[in-house]
């Protein structure tokens, strides 16, 4: 998730739970989604699409909480 941003992530992990409690879902969610599209879990398609939808609104709001972070920083 937001590899392009792996420093960042790397130092605000640990000092923000809203964050930390994000990565970890978005990270789990990856996983999930993975094992069925890989046949490992089954489901039907409306539920991989929903979990595909949780998986970018973690990401943006992980990526919003990154750039108020990186803001911060440079103030």
């Amino acid at each position: 998730m937001l590899h392009e941003y792996r420093d960042l992530i790397t130092e605000l992990k640990g000092k923000n739970a809203r964050f930390d409690s994000i990565f970890e879902k978005h990270n789990e969610l990856d996983q999930r989604i993975k094992d069925i599209e890989e046949g490992r879990e089954r489901t039907d398609s409306f539920k991989l699409e929903t979990l595909k939808k949780e998986k970018l609104r973690l990401k943006d709001e992980a990526y919003a909480i990154l750039m108020e972070y990186k803001n911060s920083k440079a103030n």
